[in-house]
């Protein structure tokens, strides 16, 4: 891609989030006339907070699109990795949250480097070896719980602490999603291995051409997701309080859907951490203001899939008109 085009991309990429933040700013319009309570501080508080953990795991699916691939078994990771860290603060109750963090980490780590041996080294299609592995991680998790929930008061104060501590009446999550989306912004831009990860979303037979070792790369970005989804569920289990082996059942669908809303293409190689934020807020708002107004779980539901259908089309006639500018150019 020359100079010229990364313009163009770049200059579709920016009017598509113009665009994005100008349909927030209309939906929030109308629905705080309809319901006065949704542009408050305490609202706007509750939606960030509700929103960090679908906005750290759709950072790691980000980088796993950008390679062409996706992870379908994210849901079971946190699932299992916030039941192996919420058993062990049962056991121990004077278990250091940090330790509790680091066991969730590294369940996490694990599922990932397995999700990734798969793709990576046998060349097994990324929606089929997650979707298989995803089932094996889910009965993982009724195995090791044994089919039992682990319930709040099974959990330390300081193990609940991790999701709602408050500094300067800010939500740790919000905080946390924040610093994990300014390092990942500058890991994607700044360094080679986040040149890499777009190489090989782009174009993997020239990415391999050039030296660049897509199964090292292709490793890297599931067991990163891996990690990323332990602490998520570390997180998850403690704002709840709550442990269950059907735990972010499904929640993949949602961290893909903020994904494709902040135009992250599902082909690989095209995608912008800025597109990522306001995608993951597109559907926060949502998920907050839809119950606000009185809209019923199936309106919520198909108003929801409309939304991120409209995104999909929106992306797909972006890409054909710049592949078909592209291919006038080479003509030319």
């Amino acid at each position: 891609m020359n100079n010229t085009e990364k313009k163009k991309s770049r200059d579709m990429a920016s009017f598509r989030e113009i665009g994005l933040l100008l349909f927030i700013v209309l939906i929030s319009i109308i629905i705080e006339v309809r319901n006065p309570s949704y542009l408050t501080v305490e609202n706007f508080m509750d939606l960030l907070t509700n929103t960090s953990i679908l906005g750290i795991l759709a950072v790691g699916m980000m980088m796993i699109l950008l390679t062409g691939g996706i992870d379908l078994s994210i849901g079971a990771v946190v699932a299992l990795s916030g039941m192996t860290a919420s058993i062990a603060v049962s056991k121990v109750p004077s278990l250091n949250p940090i330790i509790c963090i680091l066991i969730g980490c590294g369940v996490g780590l694990a599922a990932g480097v397995i999700n990734g041996f798969f793709v990576a080294k046998c060349k097994i299609l990324p929606i089929i070896a997650t979707l298989g592995m995803m089932n094996v991680f889910r009965g993982l998790t009724y195995i090791v719980s044994g089919g039992k929930w682990v319930s709040a008061y099974q959990m330390s104060d300081n193990f609940k602490a991790i999701g709602t501590t408050k500094v300067l009446g800010i939500n740790i999550l919000i905080i946390m999603a924040i610093v994990i989306f300014v390092i990942f912004y500058y890991f994607i831009n700044f360094t080679r291995t986040g040149r890499y990860i777009y190489a090989v979303g782009s174009n993997p037979v020239s990415a391999e051409i050039t030296g660049i070792n897509k199964t090292k790369v292709l490793w890297l970005t599931y067991s990163l997701m891996g990690i990323i989804s332990g602490f998520a569920g570390v997180l998850w289990v403690s704002k709840f309080a709550s442990a269950q082996g059907d735990t972010a059942s499904g929640y993949e669908m949602n961290v893909i859907a903020a994904c494709v809303l902040g135009g992250v293409s599902v082909s690989g190689g095209n995608g912008k951490v800025s597109g990522l934020l306001l995608g993951t807020l597109l559907l926060g708002i949502l998920n907050n203001a839809l119950p606000l107004i009185n809209v019923s779980t199936f309106w919520q539901n198909f108003i929801q899939g409309a939304v991120i259908l409209f995104a999909i089309i929106m992306n797909a006639m972006v890409k054909r008109r710049a592949d078909q500018a592209n291919l006038r150019r080479r003509k030319i």
